[in-house]
This record gives structure tokens, C-alpha cells and sequence, in this order.
């Protein structure tokens, strides 16, 4: 398996948790986070099995309580990563760290009810649709934690860049397009997703969001990419696949697309273009970053 093909699972895995918070798939009762904060001590031995709640854990400061992290949790750096998957979880290997709390993004292969029969507490974080799902499950993991007032102060400094952001990004009379590529597949997030959100803040239309029957991360087509003529695009496939502005325009027929044309390919760290911790704000600034130098251009 090439890294490339490594790709592929985390775009469908976010499909499902997409769904998952939507209310399109069912899923049995999981520990409330103001429960787990009533509790009379916090968890000691959390395991993450999602990236982004190991991220949001070390964030608020409970990374002195994790004990270990499913494979793909690379950031930070200090974080206990193990060979635990996120995607195909085993409540043996799981249970043998002993965590009084797992955190988890999906219910994939029934891991809640397995780890439930071993009295062990489960904290679901979907895939948010929006910034405020974002915070929102900051505020539940420093609550569940016990780090509700860090989770607070790290929510309001991030509100705050933020807007700072938003307000530094040009508003041309013509709404500038942007195509978002999550693998060399061609599979992109439309307004739907948090990603998508991301540039519908920043005032950008989404390509992907005309695509015919587009969902939330349709696959498209390097014709429709090309007809669409994107003034901007953005490679969340940099790390696993090597992508970026020179193997963009060797493409056949993309060296005729408008962002081609004038160096507006944005190369983004996969983990921070696919994961919705903190480091969102860090996908929300280099975009703006890319509008900003168009403006500059004379676009």
C-alpha cells in the first residue's frame, strides 16, 4: 500500500463522521461530558482514538493524562502514539491500557458497546460541520477533563484570530472560486464540511459544490476541475502524496487554470487540512494568505 492509497481512508472515515453528526447514522448512548465532569476525580488514563481529540487534549492541558493515542495522532509530538486504530478498534488491545476514558470520532465496528461491557466511559467527538462545532468539543474535552477554564481561555484566543483573519481577507467585487483537493483522486469537501465552511468565511466560493450530486466530499473530475477554472487552490494531499504547485501544473490541461496561471496553489500539512482542532485556524490563514497575494496581483 503507497502512502498515497493511506490517504484514501481518512476522506471516507470523515464521510461517516459527517453522517454520524448529522443524525444519518444511529448510535447508541455515549458518556455526556458534563457527566464525566461531575465525576469525583478526572481521568487519569484517557486513550484518544482520534487525532483530533489528541490534539484538543494536549491543547487544553490534559496531555499529562493520556496514556496512549490510536496511529495517526502525529501531532504533538509528545503525544503516546501507539499501533491502536482508529479505524478498526480493538476493545482488548484498547482495554489492556486500562483508561478510565476513551475518546473516540466514530462507532466504527461497535467499539462504544464493547467498551461499555468493560465499565469503560466512551466520549464521542463527531466531525463537526462547522467552527462552532469546533470549540464546542473543546469545551466538552476540557469539561470531561478537567480543564474547562483552559478549554475556555484557548476557545476565546481562537475565536479572536479568528476574526482577525476574516477581517484581513479581501472582499473583491467578484467572489474569488477555490478548488480544495483531499487526494490525487481528486476527492474535495464541499460547503457542507467544516472545511468547507472555512472558505465560505473567507468569502470564496466552492467548486466542489456545483458537482453533480455532490455530497460532502464528492469526487470530481480533472474536466470539471479545469471548466471551473478555480482562481485558487488548496492541496490538503502535500505530506501523503507529494502534491504541490509544479506536479499541479504538470497535470494534463491544468497549466490553463486560472490559479495555475498566477502561483495560487496553496500546499497545507495534511494533518492540519483534514483534522478540526485548533490548528484549523492555521488552514484558515494560509487560504487568506493565498486571497490576500491575489489581491496584490491586481486579480
Amino acid at each position: 500500500m503507497t502512502r498515497c492509497s493511506r490517504r484514501k481512508p481518512l476522506v471516507f472515515a470523515l464521510t461517516i463522521g459527517v453522517a454520524a453528526a448529522l443524525g444519518l447514522v444511529a448510535q447508541p448512548a455515549l458518556a455526556d461530558p458534563a457527566a464525566l465532569a461531575a465525576r469525583a476525580a478526572s481521568p487519569q488514563r484517557i486513550v484518544s482514538l482520534s487525532p483530533t481529540a489528541t490534539e484538543d487534549l494536549f491543547a487544553v492541558g490534559a496531555g499529562k493524562q493520556v496514556v496512549a493515542v490510536e496511529e495517526f495522532s502525529t501531532y504533538p509530538k509528545e503525544a503516546p502514539r501507539t499501533k491502536l486504530s482508529g479505524f478498526k478498534p480493538n476493545a482488548e488491545a484498547i482495554a489492556a491500557y486500562k483508561p478510565d476514558l476513551v475518546i473516540i470520532s466514530d462507532n466504527l465496528d461497535n467499539i462504544t458497546a464493547q467498551l461499555t461491557k468493560l465499565k469503560i466511559p466512551v466520549l464521542k467527538e463527531s466531525v463537526p460541520t462547522k467552527l462552532d462545532g469546533v470549540y464546542t468539543q473543546l469545551a466538552e474535552i476540557g469539561k470531561a477533563t478537567g480543564h474547562a477554564a483552559e478549554a475556555t481561555a484557548l476557545i476565546a484566543k481562537l475565536k479572536a484570530k479568528v476574526a482577525k483573519t476574516i477581517a484581513a481577507t479581501p472582499k473583491p467585487a467578484k467572489r474569488l472560486s477555490a478548488y480544495y483537493e483531499l487526494d490525487q483522486t481528486l476527492y474535495s469537501a464541499t460547503s457542507k464540511t467544516f472545511i468547507g465552511q472555512v472558505l465560505a468565511l473567507l468569502g470564496i466560493t466552492n467548486i466542489a459544490d456545483k458537482a453533480s450530486g455532490a455530497g460532502s466530499f464528492p469526487q470530481l473530475s480533472a474536466e470539471y476541475i479545469i471548466a471551473a477554472n478555480p482562481d485558487l487552490i488548496i492541496l490538503a494531499d502535500t505530506v501523503c502524496c507529494a502534491q504541490n504547485a509544479k506536479t499541479v501544473a504538470a497535470r494534463p490541461g491544468w497549466s490553463t487554470i486560472a490559479a495555475v496561471k498566477t502561483g495560487s496553489v496553496t500546499v497545507v500539512d495534511d494533518a492540519v487540512a483534514s483534522q478540526w482542532g485548533p490548528r484549523i485556524v492555521q488552514l484558515l490563514q494560509a487560504v487568506s494568505r493565498a486571497a490576500i497575494r491575489l489581491e496584490k496581483l491586481g486579480k
